[in-house]
C-alpha cells in the first residue's frame, strides 16, 4: 500500500509567497494544490507553483558535484570537488592576487533561505569583487531609498488592498506576480478596487495583461517616465494640489522639487512622452483627489536610461499628494522578522572606486554587472581570471550576453553553485549542486519586507538530502574560506558558522555566547530564529517569554498573521536629518542630462522586454508543462511598424542593435505602441554543453544579445534593458534555428 502524506509549504519562486499543499507518495511529489487555509495567500497560486515537484524530480537536476576534464564532465565526490576548488582559487590568488577573483550572484540567491543568509558570510571572508543582479533590475530603487530614507532597503510598497486609486508604471504583476511587492493576487485586487469604486491606471508602452485588467491603459514612449512624472509634479504645484498631510513636519526639499519641475510642464514633455498634456493634467488631479492613491513604479522604471530619476519621482508623487506612510498609499512593511532593520546601516558610497576598463563608478558598493564581460576579456593588470557564480545565469539574463558567453572560456578557473548545467555554468570547471528547495528549511523572511501585512511562515524540509550531501550554506562558508587563503584541511565549518552568527548578534548589540549556548544547532534556521526573536513579536531571547520563536512557529503550519501595516514614520528613517530628503543632490544633479532628452532625436524603433507568468527569468524552461503550447519567443510589433518594415505575421525578422542581432518570428499586435517592439526575457537555450533537455527543445532567443553593455543609467550603473534602439528587417536567406542566433 502506498504511503501518501500531505505537507504545507510556501512556494519559494517569487515574492507572492503562495501557500501550497504538497502531496508525497512513496518519496515523490505527486500533486501540488493551493492551500486555502494559508494565512497569506488564501488559496491563490500561479501555474509555476504547481510544478515544484517537477523541479525536484527533474532528471537534468544535478545530484552530485561535477568537474570538467577538458571538454567532458564527470561526477565526483564532494571532497574531490572541493579539492579542485582549492586548486583553482589558490592558484589564481598565487599567480594574480585577490583582485583577479570575482563573484556573480543572481536572483536565485534571494529565493533560498540558505544562500540569502550566507552570501554575506561568503563575501565577508572572500573579500573579492561582487557583481549582482541588483544592477540589472533594481539598483535605481536602492539608490533612491538610500538617499531619501537613509537605507537602500527601506522601500515603500503600494497598499493595494486598501487603496482607491492604483497607478502602475513599469510593472506587470499579472505576469511577474509582483516585484518589490509581496501580494498573492494582484489581478484579483484590481477587480476589488473597481468593486469598491476605485480605479487602476497602467502607464506602459505595451497593453500588458495587467493593463487589460485595469480601467485605463496609457501608452508611454519607453525611457521617458521621469519626464512624465516631473510633469505630474509640475501640475501638483501649479494647481496647488500639493498636500503632505501628516508628513509635512518631517520632509525636507519640497521647495527644491518645486523649482526642478517648474520647467517640465505637460506641454513641454507631451510630445516626447507620447502622452497628451491634458491627460497628464487629468492623471495628476486624479492621484491628488482620490481618497487614497498608491503609485507603483517597478522594474520598467529601473531598467531605463533615467531609472534613478524615475524611481525617485514615483515616490515623490506619493509624498507630494499625502499618499505616503498611510493606509491606501505607499507604506513601509512591519515584518515579523525584520532581518534588514536589525543590521547596522552602512554609509552610502558613490564613486569611492571605479571599474578597471571603462572607469564606471561603484554605487552603494557595487559595480555594474554590465562591466563583467569586459573585465574578463580585456587584458591588463587587475583582469578577472577566476569567477564564482551563485544562483544566476547571466549568459541569458544579463546585458551584452553574447560578449559574456565568449568571455567566460577565457577564465583560468570558474566555480558555480547551481541546479543545472545551463548556459552559464557549462563554462565552469566545477559545478557544486544546489540543494533542492524541498530539501531545505524555508521561511521567506526576505519577501515579507515587501508585504503590507505582518506575517510569517516556516517550513521544515520535505525530503532528506542524499547521504553525504553538503548544503549550500556550508558550500558558501568553505568557498569563502578558500578565497581567504585557507586550505581545505584547515577549514572548520562549525567554527566559521559560529563566528558568522556571533557577528550577527553583535550587530544587534547582543552578547553571542549565551545565545550560541541556547541555539547550538548551526545553519540557516538559527539565523531565521534570530530575526524572528528580535522582531516586534519576538521573545527577545527570553526577555518576552510569550514572544515568538521558530519553535513556536512550527506549531502554526498555515503561518501567523499579525495584521495590516501601520504608519512607521519618522521612526524608520535613517537619514542624518531624521527626515525624508525629497531632493537629494546626487539624484537631482542628473536633471540636466534628462533635459537633453527633450531635444534629442528619437530612434524609429526601440526594444522593450517582456515576461510571462509561466517563466521566471530563465529558471522554469526545463518544465514541459510550463513551456508547451504556443511559441512565446516572438517579436511583438505594431501593425503600422510591421507594414513600414515589410513584415507580415509569423515571418522571420532580423532585429539588430549596436550589441548584436537575432532572428525571430514576428507577432503583429495592436497591444503595443507604434515605435516599440518587444522580445521575451530569459530564453536562448539549446547551446552545446548544456544539459537542459526540455529547454533545449524550445530554445528561443535571448533578448540580451541586443542589450549593449555600455548602456546604463548613469547614476546607478543599472543596465538599460528597455528603450534600446533597434532596426528590424525581414530575414533574408535564414534557415531559422533559435539555438544558433547571436
Amino acid at each position: 500500500m502506498s504511503d501518501v502524506t500531505t505537507h504545507l509549504r510556501s512556494c519559494h519562486l517569487c515574492e507572492a509567497m503562495c501557500g501550497i499543499e504538497v502531496q508525497v507518495e512513496d518519496g515523490r511529489v505527486t500533486r501540488i494544490r493551493p492551500n486555502h487555509d494559508d494565512v497569506w495567500s488564501h488559496g491563490y497560486i500561479c501555474p509555476k507553483g504547481t510544478t515544484l515537484g517537477r523541479l525536484h524530480d527533474d532528471p537534468d537536476r544535478l545530484r552530485s558535484p561535477m568537474v570538467r576534464d577538458g571538454d567532458t564532465w564527470r561526477a565526483v565526490t564532494w571532497d574531490e570537488a572541493f579539492a579542485r576548488c582549492e586548486t583553482i582559487i589558490h592558484g589564481i590568488l598565487d599567480r594574480h592576487g585577490r583582485g583577479a577573483l570575482a563573484c556573480r550572484t543572481g536572483n536565485a540567491v534571494g529565493r533560498s533561505s540558505t544562500l540569502s543568509r550566507y552570501v554575506a558570510a561568503f563575501s565577508g571572508m572572500a573579500k573579492i569583487a561582487r557583481y549582482t543582479s541588483s544592477t540589472v533590475d533594481q539598483q535605481p530603487k536602492n539608490v533612491a531609498c538610500q538617499l531619501m530614507y537613509g537605507d537602500a532597503w527601506t522601500m515603500a510598497v503600494p497598499d493595494i488592498a486598501r487603496t482607491d486609486y492604483f497607478l502602475v508604471m513599469g510593472a506587470n504583476p499579472a505576469e511577474s506576480q509582483g516585484s518589490i511587492l509581496s501580494f498573492p493576487d494582484v489581478l484579483g485586487e484590481i477587480d476589488r478596487i473597481r468593486e469598491r469604486g476605485g480605479r487602476t491606471v497602467v502607464i506602459d508602452p505595451v497593453r500588458t495583461k495587467t493593463a487589460k485588467r485595469a480601467d485605463e491603459w496609457v501608452p508611454i514612449v519607453p525611457g521617458t517616465d521621469a519626464l512624465f512624472l516631473l510633469a505630474m509634479a509640475n501640475v501638483l504645484f501649479a494647481d496647488e494640489l500639493v498636500d503632505l498631510g501628516l508628513l509635512a513636519e518631517f520632509v525636507n526639499g519640497v521647495d527644491r522639487v518645486r523649482e526642478i519641475c517648474s520647467e517640465f510642464t505637460p506641454d513641454v514633455v507631451a510630445a516626447v512622452c507620447g502622452i497628451p498634456a491634458d491627460l497628464i493634467r487629468r492623471l495628476a488631479h486624479e492621484v491628488s483627489s482620490a481618497p487614497t492613491a498608491a503609485v507603483y513604479g517597478r522594474i520598467g522604471l529601473c531598467t531605463q536610461e533615467f531609472g534613478t530619476l524615475a524611481s525617485w519621482l514615483s515616490d515623490t508623487i506619493a509624498i507630494l499628494t499625502g499618499n505616503f506612510d498611510r493606509p491606501g498609499g505607499l507604506m513601509f512593511s512591519n515584518p515579523v522578522a525584520p532581518f534588514m532593520e536589525i543590521l547596522p546601516s552602512r554609509p552610502p558610497s558613490f564613486g569611492s572606486y571605479h571599474s578597471r576598463v571603462r572607469g564606471a563608478p561603484e554605487v552603494l558598493g557595487e559595480l555594474p554587472a554590465a562591466c563583467l564581460a569586459e573585465e574578463i576579456d580585456t587584458p591588463g593588470e587587475g583582469q578577472i581570471k577566476g569567477l564564482i557564480t551563485l544562483g544566476c545565469n547571466p549568459v541569458l539574463s544579463a546585458p551584452d550576453s553574447d560578449r559574456l558567453d565568449h568571455a567566460l572560456p577565457l577564465l583560468e578557473g570558474m566555480i558555480s553553485i547551481d541546479l543545472y548545467l545551463n548556459e552559464t555554468t557549462h563554462h565552469a570547471d566545477v559545478v557544486l549542486p544546489a540543494t533542492s528547495a524541498f530539501e531545505q528549511p524555508y521561511s521567506d523572511i526576505w519577501s515579507w519586507i515587501f508585504a503590507l501585512r505582518s506575517g510569517i511562515k516556516y517550513n521544515e524540509p520535505l525530503f532528506e538530502s542524499p547521504e553525504g550531501w553538503v548544503p549550500e550554506w556550508q558550500i558558501l562558508l568553505r568557498l569563502g574560506a578558500l578565497c581567504a587563503g585557507v586550505k581545505n584541511d584547515d577549514i572548520d565549518i562549525a567554527q566559521l558558522d559560529a563566528s558568522f552568527f556571533s557577528s550577527l548578534c553583535r550587530c544587534a548589540a547582543l552578547e553571542p555566547d549565551p545565545i550560541l549556548a541556547d541555539s547550538p544547532t548551526p545553519g540557516p534556521v538559527r539565523i531565521i530564529d534570530r530575526a524572528i526573536r528580535l522582531g516586534p513579536w519576538g521573545d527577545q531571547y527570553g526577555a518576552r517569554p510569550d514572544g515568538l520563536t521558530v519553535d513556536k512557529l512550527r506549531a502554526a503550519p498555515n503561518g501567523l498573521d499579525f495584521g495590516p501595516a501601520i504608519p512607521r514614520l519618522p521612526g524608520l528613517l535613517k537619514t542624518d536629518s531624521g527626515k525624508i530628503e525629497l531632493a537629494p543632490d546626487y539624484i537631482t544633479a542628473d536633471i540636466p542630462r534628462l533635459k537633453e532628452l527633450l531635444v534629442r532625436e528619437q530612434p524609429p524603433l526601440v526594444l522593450v522586454s517582456r515576461r510571462h507568468v509561466r517563466s521566471l527569468n530563465s529558471w522554469m524552461h526545463n518544465v514541459e508543462v510550463l513551456v508547451k503550447g504556443k511559441d512565446r519567443c516572438t517579436l511583438q510589433i505594431h501593425p503600422d511598424d510591421a507594414s513600414r518594415c515589410g513584415l507580415t505575421d509569423a515571418v522571420l525578422a532580423t532585429v539588430t542593435s549596436t550589441a548584436g542581432k537575432v532572428t525571430v518570428p514576428v507577432e503583429i499586435t495592436g497591444d503595443i505602441s507604434p515605435g516599440v517592439v518587444s522580445l521575451p526575457h530569459g530564453w536562448g537555450h539549446g547551446r552545446d554543453g548544456t544539459q537542459l533537455t526540455v529547454a533545449g527543445r524550445r530554445p528561443g532567443i535571448t533578448n540580451n544579445i541586443l542589450s549593449p553593455g555600455d548602456l546604463v543609467d548613469a547614476i546607478s550603473g543599472n543596465a538599460v534593458l528597455n528603450g534600446i534602439p533597434v532596426t528590424v528587417t525581414p530575414a533574408v536567406n535564414v534557415a531559422f534555428n533559435p539555438a544558433e542566433v547571436g
